[in-house]
């Protein structure tokens, strides 16, 4: 049973385009998760690529799962990791980390085609101010088994009796289902919030239909079929209700507003200072810079 569904708004983003799902209007988030975007699918000739230059995070742990194509993660603790179809980058701001977003040498050379999700985790209120980190973990990593014809890959958190060796901070689920025409699987109600959204590909939900672009927020308790009405790509995303409400400003998420003014006049100052003895530092071999965005 769907209690509503929310329709993707797309924008373009230097050359390709990105679906926001989450926040939406009247449904800022489920379970932890606070942003939810699909990237892509964007073809990209050769010379051509992705170049989301160094921005600051804190309070969040962002998470990175691609489809296909490839990427170039750069962070200011020094981690530098190319993420691949099936992998999880996840990075926990935390207090307060800078990353950047490129497309590597190789991949930039030969041409090619990147699709994905990239989703924000709120910390926990008493977790906000955690020292930032970095882990990778590669697709074999993950918990994978079949069902009903789909395979189903667990990213994050606890689902189907397995758990994922991604370490979280609260309980989440989060799923990649990978559905030929005429799979079907059943999410469990181990989650008070779960969703479903559908990547590529049509599906029913007890069989009423979500069209590609669309997320379906389900009812607590409710175990329904996912059933692929096409080959597709579906994600499952939820867990524990977040305690208190969050605010967001760019790339800053908080539970105290005053906290992210903060973080706002330290990343104008750091950009000042050139990045030099400041509180946001470049991660290493980067020049530029996102600059703040004016509050409009």
């Amino acid at each position: 049973m769907i209690e509503r569904m929310i329709e993707g708004r797309e924008r373009d983003i230097g050359g390709f385009s990105v679906r926001r799902v989450l926040p939406a209007a009247g449904r800022r988030t489920v379970g932890p998760f606070i942003f939810f975007d699909q990237i892509g699918p964007a073809t990209f000739a050769p010379g051509k690529g992705i170049d989301v230059r160094p921005h600051p995070h804190i309070g969040l742990a962002t998470v990175t799962y691609l489809i296909e194509g490839e990427m170039d993660h750069n962070d200011s603790l020094g981690c530098f990791q190319t993420i691949r179809p099936g992998d999880v980058n996840w990075m926990t701001a935390g207090r307060g980390i800078v990353h950047s977003e490129r497309t590597g040498a190789e991949a930039r050379e030969r041409g090619f085609t990147m699709s994905g999700i990239q989703t924000w985790i709120a910390l926990p209120g008493d977790l906000e101010e955690i020292e930032p980190s970095f882990h990778h973990h590669p697709a074999a990593s993950l918990p994978e088994w079949d069902e009903g014809g789909a395979t189903l890959r667990l990213i994050l958190g606890t689902s189907h009796g397995r758990v994922s060796p991604v370490e979280v901070f609260s309980p989440t689920l989060y799923i990649h289902a990978r559905m030929p025409e005429g799979s079907a699987f059943s999410v469990p109600a181990e989650h008070e919030d779960r969703a479903v959204y559908a990547a590529t590909g049509d599906i029913t939900i007890d069989g009423e239909v979500l069209p590609v672009g669309r997320m379906a927020v389900l009812e607590p308790g409710h175990e329904p079929e996912i059933r692929a009405l096409t080959e597709g790509h579906v994600f499952v995303c939820g867990g524990a209700p977040l305690a208190g409400k969050r605010s967001i400003f760019w790339n800053l998420v908080s539970s105290r507003p005053e906290r992210i003014e903060q973080a706002k006049r330290d990343w104008a100052a750091s950009a000042e200072a050139g990045f030099r003895d400041s509180v946001f530092r470049l991660p290493p071999g980067e020049s530029e810079h996102i600059p703040l965005p004016d509050d409009s």
